[in-house]
């Protein structure tokens, strides 16, 4: 499990940290385009973006021309498609974070139980019998405590990130929507 834990954990890292970079030109990019109305040219410049937020404004430039409410939902749509690939196997962490403890948790009943069987075997209440027992109860504690704290970090560190991501996009697609509204008022020049 650990080692589960820590390559989907380091896998999806990579992956949200990749896809929520935002280049902040690129809006000033769409902008200067949709400006002179060129909208080839805005999902050109998009689509050499290869990021969660290029994937959402693409989108949105694709819908150039449709009334602005189905352009806002087909981005968020293009939003939540982003964000389902982020959170692809999260739920894996979540559910190791729980089981972890509790599998931990039947290692030091086992633990326990063997500490019984060596003193019903031994009628004798000594360390020695006692220590093999108590070791196998503390190592299973300790090791499904760790994993689980390890996937349960991970999972909501990555779960912020992309928390994170879901407030940015929201005003990126607002900016967006304002730009096509708009196209002239952001310009000062003319």
């Amino acid at each position: 499990m650990l080692f589960y834990t820590i390559s989907v954990g380091i896998e999806k890292f990579l992956y949200i940290r990749r896809v929520t970079r935002f280049d902040a030109s690129l809006l000033n990019d769409m902008r200067s385009n949709l400006v002179q109305g060129n909208v080839e040219n805005a999902l050109s410049t998009v689509s050499r973006d290869k990021t969660a937020y290029g994937n959402v404004i693409k989108e949105g430039v694709q819908t150039i021309g449709r009334p602005v409410s189905e352009i806002e939902s087909n981005m968020e749509k293009a939003t939540n498609i982003e964000i389902g690939k982020m959170e692809k196997n999260l739920g894996h962490l979540g559910m190791i974070a729980g089981l972890a403890p509790t599998l931990g948790f039947v290692g030091t009943i086992s633990g326990v139980i063997k500490i019984f069987y060596s003193i019903s075997i031994t009628e004798n209440v000594s360390i020695g019998n006692i220590s093999a027992g108590l070791y196998e109860k503390m190592i299973a504690s300790g090791a499904g405590l760790t994993v689980g704290i390890i996937a349960f970090a991970i999972y909501h560190i990555l779960n912020g990130i992309i928390d994170n991501y879901t407030l940015n996009v929201q005003k990126v697609n607002m900016d967006f929507v304002n730009i096509i509204q708009r196209p002239n008022h952001g310009d000062k020049t003319k």
